[in-house]
């Protein structure tokens, strides 16, 4: 298959890319790549909203950008943070003509939420479900333009770089497409392209207990690292403070920040509000700050989580903001009226991810990345609540503007198809599973909220085992998903786990106790 723009992704980066280049140029072609259904990506699950400058009488682009720099703890790039911050509300306007919609006030205003880390109401949102609204507004405008091909279903095995090329004599490292699994059928095929986007979101599923969906496995980084793209902040993994606790851990539900903003409290199981102790924001602290200090409570206690309190909160204002939580709290047999909420913090968002420029490009040519995929600079060591949504818009259309200028010149070059002889289809599911479950207790119980060199450096030592398993069975196997996500999501734990290693500063959202010095406690 040729297509001029092939799009690994169908999250609000990917689809904003692809909806905008496939309108402008209606003769060219843009396929979409998504490994699950069109709709299921981390954008679906994105309750809290957009942040951006509506307001001017109250707000600035000018505190905007400080909060941004300060959640970001000095490792925000600020040229990059300026121009997403000042770009943001014109990338919001195309939301809205696309038919995306966002809850507004009274007298008509948008009605703006606060959350951590947020000097003042700025934060757009569609109830607690903004991600979904605007996931469903970006695929309603995609199947209206002809151009754009969206293959649900379909899994991007690896990028086609000159390594695959015989007879290859350019000396520039260069992407071509990739090889795709059609796992519907088990059929693997060639998709060149003349500019590829990784869109392909985030690596929660890593750490087992996430508050991403099971498609979170860091395929798109994974498959960057192996083309040679280089990978940057990676050790800046965001750990959500307050996901419904469930007892058997996976995928959890999350509790927005804006349930914070509207004014719960945090307690223990004896009650105490403790959040104060930690720091004078309270529970408006930047979530890395309210990360560890969970973390604190949980290992001073040894209980499995700590307590969201909302009784105390206006319940029909409450239920009106957040219906989605308040319904998945009852199915939960949690009451909000009455019961305080089990919470614990679950791994929600990576900061660092592919390498890109202001224009999305890779190191890597003809190769692009957007989203949480990418590290554009912006959140440095901690992501600001809601800069994420932001973010994706306004690097899909800094990439769109960077090819649009292009001449789209078709890469003449003869890519080999997929050569999987000698392999067999794997009989050993268990084996996939055994070293998925020990790959995401390793990540939780050695490379967790707070760190050390000990249990970094052991914990390299028992991912080359799992990685050295899951080789030899790659190498044996015919190709299934389960089997390439475990080897991305090892790919991206070495990648965690060196650069941790690598960083000799707490920062942010990392925090490691053999960085801190003597006598600064």
């Amino acid at each position: 298959m040729n297509t001029d723009y092939l799009v690994i992704g169908s999250g609000i980066a990917g689809l904003t890319f692809s909806v905008k280049m496939a309108e402008k140029f209606p003769d060219r072609k843009v396929v979409v790549v998504t490994k699950a259904n069109e709709d299921e990506s981390n954008t679906k699950y994105a309750q809290g909203g957009v942040a951006i400058v509506s307001n001017k009488q109250e707000d600035s682009f000018k505190k905007h950008i400080k909060d941004t720099l300060i959640a970001g703890d000095g490792l925000c790039d600020e040229d990059v943070v300026k121009m997403v911050v000042k770009e943001g509300p014109d990338r919001f306007e195309e939301l809205l003509l696309w038919g995306a919609n966002f809850d507004v006030n009274d007298i008509g205003e948008f009605d703006l939420g606060k959350e951590g880390g947020h000097s003042e109401y700025r934060i757009i949102h569609h109830k607690d479900i903004t991600g979904y609204e605007i996931e469903r507004a970006l695929l309603t405008k995609a199947h209206q333009l002809e151009n754009i091909s969206i293959l649900p279903h379909h899994f991007a095995i690896d990028l086609i770089t000159n390594h695959q090329i015989k007879d290859n004599v350019s000396n520039k490292l260069t992407c071509y497409g990739a090889y795709v699994l059609d796992q519907l059928s088990g059929d693997i095929f060639t998709i060149k392209a003349n500019s590829t986007l990784l869109a392909s979101g985030g690596i929660g599923c890593v750490y087992g207990h996430t508050t991403n969906p099971v498609i979170a496995t860091g395929d798109g980084i994974a498959m960057a690292y192996r083309a040679k793209a280089r990978i940057k902040d990676m050790e800046f993994v965001q750990f959500h403070p307050t996901a419904l606790y469930e007892a058997k851990g996976e995928s959890s539900f999350l509790i927005s920040e804006a349930v914070r903003g509207f004014g719960a409290y945090l307690r223990n199981k004896k009650g105490y509000r403790f959040m104060p102790d930690y720091d004078e924001r309270a529970e408006l602290a930047s979530r890395d700050i309210v990360s560890q200090s969970i973390d604190s409570e949980l290992k001073k206690s040894g209980e499995p989580h700590v307590y969201l309190d909302c009784t105390h909160l206006d319940m029909d204002a409450f239920i009106k903001h957040f219906p989605n939580i308040f319904n998945e709290c009852l199915e939960h047999h949690i009451d909000i009226k009455t019961d305080w909420i089990p919470v614990v913090p679950a791994s929600h968002y990576l900061c660092g991810g592919i390498e890109v420029n202001k224009q999305g490009e890779t190191t890597v040519n003809n190769l692009h990345a957007c989203g949480e995929c990418s590290r554009t600079g912006l959140h440095g060591a901690n992501r600001l609540a809601s800069n994420s949504l932001l973010e994706a818009l306004v690097y899909a259309h800094n990439i769109f503007k960077n090819l649009s200028k292009n001449k789209n010149e078709t890469l003449d070059v003869d890519i080999p198809e997929w050569n999987d002889e000698g392999t067999s289809i794997p009989e050993e599911h268990i084996l996939i599973q055994h070293n998925l479950k020990q790959l995401q207790a390793l990540m939780r119980d050695y490379v967790g909220i707070v760190r050390s060199n000990k249990r970094l450096k052991r914990a390299i030592k028992h991912l080359d085992l799992i990685y050295e398993e899951v080789e030899d069975l790659y190498r044996e196997s015919k190709i299934t998903t389960s089997l390439c996500e475990l080897r991305n999501m090892i790919n991206v734990a070495h990648l965690i786990i060196r650069q941790s290693l690598d960083r000799k500063e707490n920062k942010g959202g990392y925090f490691n106790i053999d960085n801190i010095k003597k006598g600064s406690l």
